[in-house]
C-alpha cells in the first residue's frame, strides 16, 4: 500500500492511514469507524482464512467483514476479492496468473473489450485487441503524451469541433501534449474533451505523482469506455483505489469490477440520467413500505426522487469520512457477494443465469444477496445501495413529514446526515427493509393469485 503507514493493530488512529491537509480537516466529516479486536477483519484473520495452497474461506471472511469492516492494512487485497477481480476457490499460483496477464498480457484487452463488444458493441472482437496493459496505456500516450508522464491536463487542449488549444493554452503545452492539425475521429475527440474534466483535487491527494496516477487510470478507463467516458463522480469511485492498491493495473481492474455495477448510473442521454432506473425503483420501494412518506414527496413534487441522486452516484461518498466509506463499501459490497461474480464477469455473462447458487454456494452469499437469490430479486436496480437510501429516508420519516413544505426542505434535511450517519447501522436498517419490502411484494403477489382464481372459477 502506497504511502499509507502502519501501526500496532487495536484502537490505533485511522485517520493516520488516509492522512487529510491540515487546511481541510474542517470541512471533512469526523471518522466514526473504530477497527475493533474480534470483530474487524484483521491481517492474521485474512492471512489465516487461506488454505495452503491459496484457496480463501470466503464465508468466513464475509461473516468478519459485515461484523466490524476491514483493517486498512488489507483493505485493497480483500477489496480485490469482495469485486470479483479473484475467485476465492483459485490458488496462489493460479491469482499470480491472473494477476501477470492483466498487467502485461494478451489477455488484458481480450478480456476487456469482448465485456464491451458483447454488452454495447462498441468494439470488434478480434486478435487485433490482444495486447497487454503497458500497449494500451501507450495507445494513449501515442495521441496525448502526457499520460503516464506523472503529470496531468487541468485545461481542455481542443475545442467541441476538434481544433487545438495549444497555442491559447501555453501551460498544457509545457505539460507534454501536442495535437496536430483538426481532430476528425470522433472517439478521440470525445475522450479528448473530457480529458481536462477529471478532477484530482480530493483533499488526500498531497503528491503529484499520485494524483496523476488517477487522472491516468480515469484517462485510460474513458478511452476504452467510450461510450460513457468520463463523468464527473468517477474519480470518487476511482481515487480509494489508487490509495489502497499500489500497482497501477490491480488500481484499474478494482475500478473497472466497480464500475460494472454502477456504470449505467453514469450514462446521461438527452432527458435522462443514467440512475434514474435505480431512482424509479427507489420509488417503488418507498411506495410500498411507507406511502404516507411517499405521497408527501409526491406532493412537494418530489416523487421522481431526484434529491438522491448523488447518493446512489457516488455511494453516499459526500455524505461520509475517507475512512467511513470505505467502511460502507466493504460492508455492502460483502453483504452482496455472490460467490459465482468472479465467473460470471470472466464470461461477461449479462444474465441472472451466473447468480444462481447451489446450498454450499448460498452459504458464502453475504445476507443482501442470500435474499436476493432466494426469492429471486434482480440485483442491478434493487442493489442494497438503494434500500440504504430507503433507509436514510425512514430514519427522516417525521422530520420530512412535519417540516418539509418544498423540495428544498427535503434537500436540507437529508444534508443533515453527512458526517452522522453510522455505516454498519444503515446497511443493517437498509436489510430490514429489503425484508419488509420483499415481504409486502410476496403479499402483493398473493392476494392477485387469489383474484385471478376467483376471476378463473367466475367464467
Amino acid at each position: 500500500m502506497s504511502g499509507i503507514l502502519f501501526h500496532k493493530y487495536g484502537g490505533e488512529d485511522l485517520d493516520s492511514y488516509y492522512p487529510i491537509r491540515p487546511e481541510c480537516q474542517a470541512d471533512v466529516p469526523k471518522v466514526r469507524f473504530k477497527a475493533r479486536a474480534g470483530k474487524t477483519l484483521s491481517a492474521r484473520r485474512w492471512h489465516a482464512a487461506f488454505s495452503e495452497d491459496g484457496h480463501l474461506d470466503i464465508a468466513k471472511v464475509l461473516r468478519r467483514i459485515q461484523r466490524g469492516g476491514i483493517h486498512p492494512s488489507i483493505k485493497g487485497l480483500v477489496w480485490e476479492f469482495l469485486l470479483g477481480c479473484y475467485d476465492p476457490n483459485s490458488t496462489f499460483e493460479e491469482r499470480n496468473q491472473i494477476r501477470q496477464q492483466r498487467s502485461d498480457s494478451k489477455f488484458l484487452l481480450c478480456y476487456f473489450f469482448s465485456f464491451f463488444t458483447e454488452h454495447r458493441g462498441l468494439i470488434s472482437y478480434t486478435n487485433h485487441f490482444r495486447q497487454q496493459y503497458a500497449a494500451w496505456k501507450t495507445e494513449c500516450q501515442n495521441i496525448v503524451p502526457i499520460i503516464g508522464s506523472g503529470k496531468f491536463i487541468t485545461a481542455a487542449i481542443v475545442t467541441d469541433d476538434g481544433q487545438s488549444l495549444q497555442d491559447s493554452n501555453r501551460d498544457s503545452l509545457d505539460q507534454g501534449w501536442h495535437v496536430d492539425g483538426t481532430i476528425s475521429d470522433k472517439k478521440v475527440l470525445q475522450w479528448m474533451l473530457g480529458l481536462h474534466q477529471i478532477d484530482r483535487s480530493l483533499v488526500f491527494y498531497e503528491s503529484e505523482t499520485n494524483q496523476a496516477k488517477l487522472w491516468d487510470v480515469l484517462a485510460i478507463y474513458s478511452w476504452v469506455d467510450n461510450d460513457i467516458g468520463y463523468v464527473q463522480g468517477m474519480n470518487d469511485i476511482c481515487s480509494p483505489m489508487i490509495v489502497l492498491l499500489e500497482n497501477e493495473a490491480d488500481a484499474f481492474w478494482c475500478f473497472e469490477h466497480t464500475m460494472r455495477r454502477l456504470r449505467e448510473n453514469f450514462r446521461t442521454n438527452t432527458g435522462m440520467i443514467g440512475v434514474q432506473s435505480q431512482l424509479s425503483t427507489l420509488s417503488q420501494i418507498i411506495r410500498t413500505i411507507d406511502p404516507k412518506l411517499h405521497q408527501h414527496l409526491e406532493d412537494l413534487d418530489g416523487g421522481e426522487y431526484l434529491f438522491a441522486f448523488r447518493m446512489l452516484m457516488v455511494l453516499f461518498r459526500r455524505e461520509f469520512s475517507f475512512v467511513d466509506a470505505l467502511y460502507l463499501w466493504e460492508l455492502m459490497w460483502a453483504m452482496e457477494y455472490n460467490p459465482n461474480i468472479f465467473s460470471l464477469y470472466e464470461s461477461n455473462s449479462s444474465t441472472s443465469d451466473g447468480r444462481q447458487v447451489n446450498d454450499k454456494q448460498l452459504k458464502q452469499c453475504g445476507k443482501f444477496e442470500r435474499k436476493n437469490v432466494k426469492t429471486g430479486q434482480p440485483d442491478k436496480t434493487s442493489a442494497l445501495s438503494v434500500f440504504l437510501v430507503a433507509s436514510v429516508l425512514e430514519t427522516k420519516n417525521k422530520k420530512l413529514l412535519r417540516e418539509a413544505k418544498g423540495l428544498d426542505d427535503v434537500v436540507k434535511i437529508l444534508a443533515d446526515i453527512t458526517g452522522n450517519l453510522d455505516a454498519k447501522k444503515a446497511c443493517n436498517e437498509a436489510l430490514k427493509i429489503q425484508k419488509k419490502y420483499l415481504s409486502k411484494r410476496l403479499d402483493l403477489l398473493r392476494f392477485l393469485c387469489v383474484l385471478m382464481d376467483i376471476r378463473s372459477l367466475l367464467l
